[in-house]
């Protein structure tokens, strides 16, 4: 029996909710005020607005399409520990096809960008009547909340979308979603979005695009004043303000502009260059790029480096900004399609990232092949052509030897030949030809007295 829920008798028994995450909390949703009133003044953060910022477009666009455009390779572990691409019926078809509306490069796109924008990535996947994962849609971060039940146990609560085939409200396990999500400062379940740190800057740096774009607006020449050599009365005043706004204004400006009576016309604009307009534009797009952890030279901020290597720029880019993302993304594949074994798993195809130039392409492989590591039809391989007969042996030259041939010279005695070489033996000095003839004699008679007998 229970009375308002509770059981009686009464034994502490209470029914177990499912409480949602406060994704309030360092979300990059909140309003962020430079100080208190801010928002009322429209000096707030939008987050709208931050992402048309031209530094923040080009920092997630160019991580999401240069993630995007790696293949996804199913590799397994063969018996000597060397990783292969495999095909498997299971797993291959939702790689190559995640859903009915995306490819590939679409699919990945989407989930990149979700990741950038919002902190959180929301992946609903849809499952055949054998229980494995053919469909894999990502959601609209803003429609999908967290759920902790008492027992510690994660849900998810996900709103109508029907390209998706969410119908209405659905409350899911976690084990129905791939949720990937990095910046998680202020709760395990909540990422954060770099707009979070480079919001502010990039408000800048459209406010100043804003003005700059006013000021062309009104043909490159400033607000100021007319001043008058003595003093004039209130109705004078706003007569020739009235006259000079309605002539001198807008699509008028750059009219001639007639002044008599000593009255004088004085810009009260600070130029460009005193207020370090070019300067100020350039710092908030570096700030925009160091959260997102992109060199400003890839999206065209800053001088390019010195050095021209292709292959070391692309590395550092890979380090530093996209090989987290593209981990991230790996082993979320993996425990959501689950490939939880050490023997089967999911990989991005890295040489369409760090592609060297056709010159150094060469000599590696030219050098991966004189040192034996190399066999030629895999150099050939790696740059699309067909095998050779022979081939497939790695060669090496004949001066080189095997490290076990060359334990046995060093376990000789003398392996160098340093020692001092044996005297050879005296040769005995051959007997007189006339006394070996008379034995041989000797021995032929007796033998033929033995035959007589």
């Amino acid at each position: 029996m229970r009375v308002l829920g509770l059981p009686i008798p009464f034994t502490g028994e209470r029914k177990k909710d499912l409480s949602p995450v406060n994704q309030n909390r360092g979300g990059w949703f909140r309003v962020l005020e430079s100080f208190a009133g801010a928002w009322q003044q429209n000096v707030e953060v939008d987050f709208n607005s931050v992402l048309s910022f031209h530094a923040d477009f080009a920092c997630r666009t160019l991580i999401a399409s240069d993630i995007s455009k790696l293949r996804v390779k199913l590799v397994k572990k063969d018996k000597d520990g060397i990783w292969e691409e495999v095909n498997s019926p299971a797993y291959s078809p939702v790689l190559r096809k995640p859903n009915d509306f995306q490819n590939r490069i679409q699919f990945f796109e989407s989930w990149v960008l979700s990741k950038l924008q919002r902190g959180n990535t929301y992946v609903l996947k849809q499952r055949n009547n054998a229980g494995v994962v053919a469909k894999l849609y990502v959601l609209d971060p803003s429609r999908v909340r967290p759920l902790v039940a008492d027992d510690g146990s994660i849900f998810y609560e996900l709103q109508a979308d029907n390209l998706s085939g969410l119908t209405g409200p659905l409350i899911v396990p976690a084990r129905e979603i791939i949720h990937d999500r990095f910046n998680c400062m202020f709760h395990p379940l909540v990422g954060m979005s770099p707009i979070y740190a480079s919001g502010l800057a990039a408000m800048q740096g459209l406010s100043i695009q804003n003005d700059s774009t006013k000021f062309f607006q009104n043909g490159a020449r400033p607000g100021g004043v007319l001043t008058a050599p003595a003093a004039i009365s209130d109705d004078t005043a706003a007569r020739l303000k009235e006259y000079w706004d309605n002539n001198f204004t807008g699509a008028n400006a750059g009219k001639v502009a007639v002044l008599g009576d000593g009255l004088k016309y004085e810009a009260m604009r600070e130029n460009a260059s005193d207020a370090q307009l070019i300067e100020q534009l350039k710092w908030s797009a570096e700030v925009v790029c160091s959260t997102y952890h992109v060199p400003p030279y890839k999206v065209g901020v800053g001088a390019m480096p010195s050095y021209n290597n292709v292959q070391a720029l692309n590395t550092e880019y890979y380090s530093q900004c996209l090989q987290k993302l593209i981990e991230d993304i790996e082993l979320c594949l993996d425990e959501g399609l689950g490939l939880s074994s050490e023997k089967i798993g999911t990989e991005f195809d890295l040489d369409g990232l760090l592609r060297m130039d056709s010159v150094t392409l060469m000599q590696m492989l030219k050098e991966g092949i004189s040192a034996g590591v190399l066999s030629p039809n895999e150099a050939r391989r790696r740059i699309d052509l067909k095998k050779v007969t022979g081939g497939d042996t790695p060669y090496l030259q004949q001066q080189n030897y095997s490290l076990e041939a060359l334990a046995k010279r060093d376990a000789q005695a003398d392996p160098f030949g340093q020692m001092p070489a044996p005297q050879p033996e005296a040769i005995p000095a051959p007997e007189d030809d006339s006394e070996v003839m008379e034995s041989e004699a000797r021995a032929a008679l007796v033998e033929l007295y033995k035959g007589l007998r």
